[in-house]
């Protein structure tokens, strides 16, 4: 009998410790058997933890999971207790979950299908995984052994590439005044139009490369709705796109869209293949048929009903490109179609929703996901909050930051002139972390902080602003307002100069004449600042000479370990943004990383690092020459990182 195996692609599994519940595990149709690429946490459960509520899951992982990905198991975490039955009960629900998802596809080949059920100590997190056979699904078989895949990201990006397909939709229907609960049929009708004409003969699919820009991108391939197959099941298609399956169309595979010469493998760098939808109505048909009116014999109002579909689908690049459309990108588009007709509904006469596809990529995981917001909410309010908790729960993501507000993401580029940068959101020209890669501080022995994440190098002369010998904390502020940007707390723009001034004069601290001086700032107004533009509070360490500083360092030490934001130095007349600490609790040898705002050069990074203007700076240095002032108080602030998603 052969061995069964499971392989794991996910750098981790959801399991916290003592925290018991049931994940759904994530796998794809174009891998081995039993590969688990993600995990999903069920969140919408009946009575105890590990019951779960199958059509609030279905509907959700409907419209979270690409086509291309599908639940190939459960796995409960709880005690060791009893693991048959339990791994048992899990493969049992994964069973059921499927025919909630895919029953109308896929029908009585569902029962057939051989799941994994698995059961996880929540104590030691040691995982004990079983497989369910579809011909007996009550006799599990244990796994004789799991393989953890080292490099997870060329597995998922050197097999597959993605299919992305918007499609803006106006619905516009008539219902009767004195009958308006009339108005849901009659949306449900048009809705239903809608999707018999994604399949209708008339239909035509341009496809094209979405990542290649050279001269020798392949062309576009036009698919006619008449020749793709809506009835075939993915499992039975012949996944080589070859000449032997007849010439035109259906011999190309996807990976004629895809770049021939890729060197780096992950979702940043993933082939992206463009799909649009087309009304042929040029075409000649057999059929000869009139306009039709249709008459409503009392008084009618008109109800437009109007959003956009964006959907993405992942494909294994040798399925033909015919099959990737009639098997995934429609069916994603009446997925996510039916996802937003059930929110409507409900709310068809009495709200005008905005709703709205977004996909993500959050830390830890290999694929997107896509979620539907609402827009009108707006982004601070209770209830979009309460949206993003929910699903950092179910992906478990960290509740203390912004991992899936409207910012992070990901900017799928419809148009080739921004095809290089298809996943990363156009920005700044501004030099983003400069300290990285420059040499060690010198100190023995010592412990590294850092600032955590991304942050941009504002100084002297930028943006053709000469604010040289004043304006060196008003740049400091400006960097640490482009690290709470770059991490998504805020999509505030940076202030200028005079929008710092402004900010102080309303909440008082300036009269009005402070606006467009040449006035220095010191600690205390950046922290007033921060508060009234991004709602950030600080943390403020006096010291009363710059001799002082080295006795702070595990206190600084402490803030880049749990804030991870740049803090402003700021003593006598100059001020700094420190990016982090490298200190021997030992020998109290230490020193600082400066990031240097009273640079005037260019953005030339060698120039910067090579100058000293980005560097480790010791209190005092091998020519006893003292970095900080003795006879200078300085004060440090330390803003603190928003405990929000």
């Amino acid at each position: 009998m052969e061995k069964t195996s499971v392989r794991v692609l996910c750098p981790k599994l959801l399991i916290i410790r003592n925290v018991s519940g049931l994940q759904w595990l994530i796998g794809s149709p174009f891998f081995p058997q039993f590969t688990i690429v993600s995990t999903l946490t069920c969140i919408h459960t009946l009575g105890d933890s590990t019951s779960p509520d199958y059509n609030k899951e279905s509907e959700d992982l409907r419209t979270l999971l690409l086509r291309g990905f599908h639940v190939i198991g459960a796995l409960v975490v709880g005690s060791k207790c009893d693991l048959e039955r339990v791994a048992g009960e899990a493969a049992d629900a994964s069973r059921r979950m499927r025919k909630f998802l895919y029953g109308d596809e896929y029908g009585e080949k569902l029962g057939n299908q051989d799941l994994i059920g698995a059961i996880a100590d929540s104590e030691s997190g040691e995982i004990h995984f079983f497989v369910s056979r579809g011909e007996n699904p009550t006799g599990l078989e244990c796994v004789s052994s799991v393989i953890y895949e080292d490099d997870s990201g060329k597995y998922v990006w050197d097999t597959g590439c993605l299919l992305h397909c918007v499609l803006p939709i106006k619905l516009p229907f008539y219902f009767p005044v004195n009958s308006p609960s009339d108005a849901g049929e009659m949306y449900l009708r048009a809705t239903d139009v809608i999707i018999a004409k994604l399949k209708d003969s008339d239909v035509t699919y341009m496809v094209e490369t979405l990542n290649e820009t050279s001269v020798e991108a392949p062309g576009p391939v036009i698919l006619h709705g008449a020749k793709l197959d809506f009835h075939s099941d993915l499992s039975d298609v012949n996944r080589f796109g070859d000449s032997s399956q007849g010439s035109g169309a259906k011999s190309f595979p996807c990976s004629y869209f895809c770049s021939k010469n890729k060197a780096v493998f992950s979702m940043e760098h993933a082939d992206i293949i463009q799909v649009s939808l087309l009304l042929n109505k040029s075409r000649t048909s057999s059929k000869s048929a009139a306009p039709i009116a249709e008459y409503f014999p009392e008084q009618t109002k008109l109800l437009v009903v109007d959003y956009k579909l964006e959907v993405l689908c992942y494909a294994a690049k040798d399925l033909p490109v015919t099959y990737a459309v009639s098997k995934l990108v429609v069916p994603g588009l009446v997925d996510q179609l039916n996802s937003i007709k059930n929110t409507i509904l409900p709310n068809l006469l009495t709200q005008h929703l905005q709703l709205h596809p977004y996909h993500f990529c959050p830390p830890g995981f290999l694929h997107p996901v896509t979620v539907i917001y609402e827009l009108s909410y707006g982004e601070t309010e209770m209830k979009q909050v309460e949206v993003r908790r929910s699903l950092h729960s179910r992906l478990g993501l960290p509740f203390d930051r912004p991992l899936l507000r409207i910012a992070n993401a990901l900017n799928l580029s419809t148009t080739k002139d921004s095809a290089k940068s298809n996943s990363i959101r156009k920005g700044s020209s501004l030099l983003r972390d400069v300290h990285v890669g420059i040499p060690s501080s010198g100190v023995s022995g010592g412990l590294v902080s850092l600032v955590q994440g991304s942050y941009e190098y504002y100084h002297y002369l930028q943006d053709s602003f000469d604010d040289s010998g004043w304006g060196c904390a008003y740049r400091s502020l400006q960097t640490i307002v482009s690290w709470f940007r770059c991490q998504h707390y805020s999509s505030i723009e940076v202030p200028s100069h005079r929008e710092i001034q402004q900010a102080l004069v309303e909440i008082g601290d300036k009269d009005p004449s402070f606006v467009g001086s040449r006035e220095w700032i010191g600690a205390i107004e950046l922290s007033f600042v921060l508060d009234k533009l991004l709602g950030v509070s600080c943390k403020v360490i006096n010291v009363r000479s710059g001799a002082e500083l080295p006795e702070k360092c595990r206190e600084l030490a402490l803030h880049f370990e749990n804030q991870g934001t740049p803090i402003m130095i700021g003593g006598g007349v100059l001020a700094y943004t420190l990016l982090g600490v490298d200190y021997n609790e030992s020998s109290g040898d230490c020193a600082f990383l400066i990031l240097d705002p009273h640079y005037t050069g260019n953005d030339d990074l060698k120039k910067i690092v090579n100058g000293g203007w980005c560097g480790w700076k010791k209190a005092v240095d091998s020519r006893g020459k003292n970095f900080f002032l003795h006879d200078k108080f300085y004060n440090l602030l330390l803003p603190q990182r928003p405990n929000m998603v």
